[in-house]
């Protein structure tokens, strides 16, 4: 593993799957009484948010804290931010107080790597989203639930998403979730399909390792899963299409689209879920709707991450003689 965490563009095969093992080791704490390692113990892990969150930011923290890190979460509403603070100045503040890796989540496109880049702080950098560019962690947790869906939990050790079919729906343009998963799908072997309206499409995503489609009726039917992304109402300044209902009649997931989806493929939502637009509640609450799952996965991808970025990397659960690591419920 690289010191930082900033593009799924940055890890080869072998790291992504480095990083999908470990959390397989990691869901095992999960099933235990005390859900706890001492793994990094006397480590400071600050959460930096920018941008209202729930699921990330909750995840990060679960996830640091079943490691034993000490936790601090940073919000930039009612803090020095709001005065007019530079983010060179939150850093350096920061590192002065000795975090060891800082989770960042920025409205601007950008902010991770200058955090990484800079010299300001000498701990670890996670990207935990920024702007319309990336979102790594999101695309590992995603690939982690696609590998146990469709390889299986054991199964899966080792393994790649080799001959999936993945499609991905909806607002691509101003989605970094699906820049996350292109770059680390493609990686891991699998095959994906961008489908969207075409004013939803970035420019210059025939440079993207991907197919781009306009129909979803016509990829629906050999997809291994179905990744609906949300309507991102809050980043669009113009009439992208023209009404609410049309576009999920054209590009929403409903039971119809669901029964002619292969009887293995699962139905994947990053979150928040804008019921009855980009997917139907029929949908949503199927067996099939991997949404609850992926928030489970997410704290074991993100123990991975911050373990291997700050732990080393040794097998997560066993020492290397052999003999299972001290965890909090042996001690």
């Amino acid at each position: 593993m690289k010191r930082h965490l900033i593009s799924a563009a940055d890890l080869t095969r072998d790291d992504a799957v480095l990083i999908l093992d470990t959390a397989e080791e990691m869901a095992r704490v999960a099933d235990r009484p005390i859900k706890k390692l001492p793994t990094l113990r006397g480590r400071t892990v600050v959460n930096l948010f920018f941008e209202d969150s729930t699921r990330t930011r909750i995840s990060f923290e679960a996830a640091a804290k079943r490691l034993s890190a000490d936790v601090i979460n940073f919000s930039a509403k009612g803090s020095s931010v709001s005065k007019g603070e530079s983010l060179k100045d939150t850093a350096l503040t920061l590192e002065a107080m000795g975090a060891d890796a800082v989770v960042i989540r920025h409205h601007d496109s950008g902010a991770p790597h200058r955090l990484a880049t800079s010299g300001w702080i000498g701990g670890s950098v996670v990207n935990a989203g920024d702007g319309t560019h990336e979102h790594p962690t999101q695309a590992l947790l995603d690939a982690f639930t696609m590998r146990r869906r469709l390889v299986g939990a054991d199964a899966g050790v080792g393994q790649d998403l080799s001959g999936r079919r993945i499609t991905v729906v909806g607002d691509i343009l101003h989605s970094r979730v699906a820049r996350s998963n292109v770059h680390l799908l493609t990686t891991l072997g699998a095959e994906v399909t961008l489908v969207a309206p075409p004013t939803l499409v970035p420019i210059g995503v025939e440079q993207w390792p991907c197919e781009v489609s306009y129909d979803l009726d016509a990829v629906v039917a050999k997809s291994d899963a179905v990744m609906m992304l949300r309507v991102q109402r809050e980043r669009m300044n113009a009439a992208f299409f023209p009404t609410e209902r049309e576009y999920a009649r054209r590009y929403g997931l409903d039971g119809d689209r669901m029964a002619r989806m292969p009887e293995h493929a699962i139905v994947m939502h990053p979150g928040p879920m804008n019921r009855g637009m980009e997917i139907t509640a029929q949908v949503a609450d199927s067996p099939r709707c991997t949404a609850v799952e992926q928030v489970t996965n997410g704290v074991s991808i993100r123990m991975a991450v911050l373990y291997l970025l700050l732990g080393g990397n040794e097998p997560a659960l066993t020492a290397g003689n052999g003999t299972s690591m001290r965890t909090e419920e042996s001690k």
